[in-house]
C-alpha cells in the first residue's frame, strides 16, 4: 500500500495577463513530480482575478491538461482549432513540435474554477504533431466505487469504466474521486508510477494513519499497488493523479519543455520565425 511521504501547500502565483491562481507543482519547493512539470488551481468568484485570460502564447514538447470545475473557457489556435470548456469538462492537449494557442473566459462574473496540469513527453515524441481530446462534462464516464464514494474516470482505468483520455505516452491516471465523511475506499494504482492527491474540497486521510490532508494541501506517494483514501470530518473531494516516470534530463525554460538545451534555444528560433 502506498504511503504520504511529504505533503506541501501551493503558492500564489499569476500568470497569462494576469490570471491569479495557486501553483501547486512548478515551485521552488517541488520543481516537478516526475513526469508532472506544473500543477495549477485557478479559483476565484471575481472576475478581475481571471477576465483577462491567457492571450496567444507558444508550447512545445510536452502536454497541458485544463479541467474545469465551474466556469466556461474558450481555446483556440494558430492551426484554426476552436473549442469551449464548460464545467467538468478537460481539454488534453499535445503540444508536440510546437502550437501557438489562447484562452480566454467566456463569463464577466461568477465561479472559475478548475486545474491545470503539465505533462512532460519522452524525447522520442517531443515533435509529434500536435492534437487535442476535448471531452465535454458528459462524456467523462463516472462509477460508484463503493457506498458513498464516487469517481469521475478522466484517464485509466477504475471501477469497471475506462478514462475519456486515451493514448498518451506516459499511461496517465486522472480520477476526480468524491468521498462522503466516514467513507473510505482503497483505490488501485499502477506500482511503477508517480502519484500525487491532491484536496481541493474538505479533508481526507491517505494512507495508514497519517494526519489528514486539508483543502489546498498535496500529498506525494510512495510506490504500491494502490492507495486508501477516506474522507476526513466532513465530505471532501480530491484529484488523484498518477504516470509513468520518463527518467530523462528536463530542459526548461518558459513554455518549452525539452531534453537539452539546444532544444530550447531551437524552440525559440522556430517560435521567432513563425514555425510552431
Amino acid at each position: 500500500m502506498r504511503e504520504v511521504t511529504r505533503r506541501l501547500r501551493g503558492v500564489p502565483t499569476s500568470d497569462g495577463a494576469g490570471v491569479r491562481m495557486t501553483r501547486v507543482i512548478g515551485t521552488p519547493q517541488l520543481d516537478s513530480f516526475d513526469p508532472f512539470l506544473l500543477l495549477d488551481e485557478f479559483r476565484s468568484d471575481d472576475p478581475n482575478d481571471y477576465i483577462a485570460g491567457f492571450p496567444d502564447h507558444p508550447h512545445r514538447g510536452f502536454e497541458t491538461v485544463t479541467y474545469m470545475l465551474a466556469g466556461r473557457m474558450k481555446h483556440g489556435d494558430n492551426q484554426g482549432n476552436t473549442g469551449l470548456l464548460g464545467p467538468g469538462s478537460v481539454q488534453w492537449m499535445t503540444a508536440g513540435r510546437g502550437i501557438v494557442h489562447s484562452e480566454f473566459p467566456q463569463q464577466v462574473e461568477g465561479l472559475m474554477w478548475g486545474f491545470q496540469l503539465w505533462v512532460n513527453l519522452p524525447a522520442r515524441d517531443k515533435m509529434t504533431v500536435p492534437r487535442y481530446q476535448d471531452i465535454q462534462g458528459d462524456r467523462i464516464p463516472e462509477t460508484m466505487l463503493a457506498d458513498g464514494v464516487r469517481a469521475r474516470v478522466i484517464a485509466g482505468q477504475l471501477g469497471g469504466v475506462t478514462g475519456a483520455v486515451t493514448g498518451v505516452a506516459t499511461e496517465p491516471v486522472y480520477y476526480d474521486l468524491h468521498i462522503e465523511r466516514g467513507r473510505s475506499y482503497s483505490v488501485p494504482l499502477p506500482d511503477e508510477h508517480n502519484a500525487f492527491i491532491y484536496v481541493y474540497t474538505g479533508s481526507a486521510v491517505a494512507g495508514a494513519g497519517s494526519t489528514p490532508l486539508q483543502r489546498g494541501e498535496l500529498a506525494l506517494l510512495s510506490h504500491g499497488e494502490a492507495v486508501q483514501v477516506a474522507a476526513g470530518a466532513e465530505d471532501c473531494r480530491l484529484i488523484l493523479v498518477a504516470g509513468r516516470p520518463l527518467n530523462e534530463p528536463i530542459a526548461r525554460y518558459g513554455p518549452f519543455v525539452m531534453n537539452t538545451s539546444e532544444e530550447i534555444y531551437k524552440a525559440f528560433e522556430d517560435y521567432r520565425a513563425g514555425r510552431l
